[in-house]
């Protein structure tokens, strides 16, 4: 049966990923190196909803799945590491 929680968590712990991507190495150049700070603006705002939602939703699906402290504690931290959320997806994908 598949766990709708655990699947948001993972369809937005991916679209997390990208933007934080996309974040660090095409906005904030744009910023430093073209002067387009506006680039910043909106993809930092899109990266914080989706933060956001991610740690909403890593609460809901951690509740369903009863997942330890300790592999919350590693999705969180894989979020804030740049590839991080690339790594945890087979993880996610295995309590789907």
């Amino acid at each position: 049966m598949i766990n709708k929680n655990v699947k948001n968590f993972g369809l937005v712990n991916t679209m997390e990923g990208y933007s934080y991507i996309i974040l660090l190495f095409i906005a904030m150049p744009l910023k430093y190196l073209a002067g387009l700070a506006i680039a910043v603006k909106i993809v930092g705002m899109i990266h914080g909803i989706l933060f956001i939602a991610f740690c909403i939703l890593l609460v809901q699906a951690a509740q369903d799945v009863k997942w330890s402290f300790k592999e919350n504690i590693v999705f969180f931290i894989a979020s804030l590491i740049p590839f991080g959320t690339f790594f945890t997806k087979s993880k996610i994908k295995a309590y789907e």
